[in-house]
């Protein structure tokens, strides 16, 4: 017995030292290697937007006598942000995949997943043309005695096209552990589809019906802003390029972190400056014009020649110069939603890093605290709104003519080094 017992712990010391030597720690503390091979994703058409200190606040005189952008020092952390406003093509993609979605739903596609549950077969193909599938989504489509053009149209209206999705708020789920998680999620059901009908409500007695018409599908108005998107649908936008980058990397075993989201006004305040701190525009400034005269934004210029910029209303989204991050349009052609809730005394509050002040909207909320912050000017402002400091505000459930967006992502290990060659 004493032999066994001496072969077995043997063999368990050899086994030990066998396993210590594979491991390579030699018996120490030296962390846990991460199998992951990681490299930071760069998302298509955004660029980076680094690190650094803001002097944020009133560039230039307040004309308005607002007050309400008094000079704070805050210190940015690192993001990557769309180089150009979101594009009529780029929304259409979105506005394409909840159509599609809803008649997958509706003709039953699905695909059964690994764990038991199913999903939407999107990659089947829809034939619109059909007129057996025009049957079964009968409720999607205008009759053609009630399409003014006598034929059968899809029904973009907001009541057909809804997206559906749920948030989870991460922020009061922190602050409130002893409750449930389902406490935090909210549901939301937003009309995807942008309201056309702003150019002629908004632009009274003036004839825009053409422009109404075609902005939001004809192919010479791809590359302009999509504009007639309210600050929900906005958000609901970032979700869906969310979980759409999700779910390709997801599938690729692919890391995933972060989110596409709206900026908030600080970040975008940060972008737009380039680099310039205290300077009025994303150029520098002081002067709209460059040396030769020529406008170097979209906006009202003069007494109000629209057109001396070279635009009439929007212009294409990577039309002029961009600033020294390479972000177009920061000033005019059309305004931008941001994430913040707009508060005359925000400045006087905010936290001195990475500052954010967003009220989380319930219906039941008076009106004024549905107000959310929109920047940059547009096509239909003057050179006041497009200095990067000038805050405005939009109610959240409102949609313009002159109102648009872009979105971030940040990635924040890299971020807090700074180390900007990292996203090259």
């Amino acid at each position: 017995m004493k032999q066994t017992s001496l072969k077995i712990s043997a063999l368990a010391m050899l086994a030990l030292a066998a396993s210590c030597g594979k491991s390579g720690t030699g018996g120490q503390l030296v962390g846990h290697p991460n199998t992951l091979n990681y490299k930071p994703p760069v998302p298509i058409g955004m660029v980076y937007v680094p690190s650094g200190v803001l002097k944020m606040g009133a560039s230039d005189e307040d004309i308005r006598s607002k007050n309400d952008e008094p000079i704070r020092t805050v210190q940015m952390t690192g993001y990557y942000m769309d180089a150009t406003e979101v594009s009529n093509a780029e929304y259409r993609q979105f506005t394409d995949y909840v159509r599609d979605s809803i008649a997958h739903t509706k003709l039953g596609d699905f695909i059964d997943n690994p764990d038991g549950g199913q999903r939407l077969d999107m990659k089947k193909r829809i034939n619109w043309k059909d007129q057996d599938l025009q049957e079964q989504l009968a409720d999607l489509y205008i009759p053609a005695d009630q399409s003014g053009w006598g034929r059968k149209e899809f029904d973009n209206s907001k009541n057909k096209l809804v997206y559906h999705y749920e948030s989870w708020d991460y922020g009061e789920s922190v602050r409130n552990q002893d409750q449930p998680r389902t406490s935090f999620i909210t549901k939301h059901d937003v009309p995807a589809y942008p309201d056309t009908t702003v150019w002629v409500r908004q632009l009274a007695y003036s004839y825009n019906e053409p422009i109404a018409i075609q902005y939001n599908w004809f192919p010479a108005f791809n590359n302009y802003p999509v504009v007639g998107v309210n600050w929900k649908q906005c958000m609901a936008f970032c979700d869906w390029r969310t979980r759409t980058w999700k779910n390709e990397r997801e599938k690729n075993k692919m890391f995933f972190e972060g989110e596409f989201r709206l900026p908030n006004e600080q970040q975008w305040e940060w972008a737009a400056r380039g680099g310039r701190n205290e300077a009025p525009y994303p150029w520098g400034g002081p002067y709209i014009v460059n040396k030769k005269g020529c406008y170097l934004a979209n906006f009202k210029p003069q007494r109000g020649n629209y057109a001396a910029d070279g635009g009439l209303y929007t212009v294409p989204v990577d039309k002029y110069w961009p600033n020294d991050y390479g972000l177009y349009n920061m000033a005019g052609n059309v305004s931008e939603w941001t994430s913040t809730s707009y508060f005359g005394s925000a400045y006087e509050t905010v936290a001195d890093i990475n500052p954010e002040i967003e009220h989380k909207m319930v219906d039941a909320d008076p009106q004024w605290m549905k107000r959310k912050v929109v920047r940059g000017g547009s096509w239909r402002d003057v050179a006041f709104y497009l200095q990067v400091s000038s805050r405005d505000y939009e109610y959240a459930d409102t949609a313009k003519a002159y109102i648009g967006f872009r979105c971030i992502y940040q990635q924040i290990a890299p971020a807090l080094t700074n180390r900007r060659g990292m996203h090259k």
